[in-house]
Order: C-alpha cells, then sequence, then structure tokens
C-alpha cells in the first residue's frame, strides 16, 4: 500500500482554556478594541452544551471545543478545533 507523508505547513494555534476568552475572542477574529461578545464569524458560546461553551464554526458544521483543546486556524484561514494529543503528535514549535 503506497505511504504518503503530511506537507510540512506553518498553522496558527491556540489552547483553549477556559478562561483565555480576550486570546480566543482575537484569535477567533475579533480586535483588542471590540467587546468581547457570545458570538461571531466563526464561534459562538454555549455554556449549557459543553463546559467551557465554545463552539467553532466550520465549512463542515459546529465542532464543541473543550477545555484543553487547541483551536486552529488552517492555511485556508479555517477554524476548527483539535484534541491535545493529536495536536502534539502532528504539530510542533517553529
Amino acid at each position: 500500500m503506497p505511504k504518503f507523508r503530511k506537507k510540512p505547513v506553518e498553522i496558527e494555534a491556540l489552547l483553549w482554556t477556559g478562561e483565555n476568552h480576550r486570546d480566543m475572542f482575537n484569535f477567533l477574529g475579533g480586535k483588542d478594541e471590540d467587546p468581547i461578545r457570545a458570538d461571531g464569524q466563526n464561534f459562538y458560546m454555549d455554556h449549557g452544551l459543553v463546559k467551557g461553551g465554545l463552539m467553532i464554526k466550520t465549512l463542515e458544521g459546529e465542532h464543541v471545543a473543550n477545555i484543553g483543546d487547541y483551536i486552529i486556524c488552517d492555511v485556508e484561514g479555517e477554524f476548527y478545533p483539535c484534541k491535545p494529543h493529536v495536536f502534539e503528535q502532528t504539530y510542533e514549535a517553529v
């Protein structure tokens, strides 16, 4: 069976701690001068659905971001959550 290797690409990512609301809001498209809102183009908060309440909007639908997940901005500019063990196996700091 043929094998393939993922091409090296640089991405931006931020760990969702459940307490870094300003950093996450800015990362997901907000600006420092904007008041933090519970929704935006790339996310919304739903504390009744999941602890930490962060839902990421993607082309494939909405994805739950649990506290401790990394939020990745890929090479196309799309955001999505990634479990820490997968992130650590896939990415390294540059």
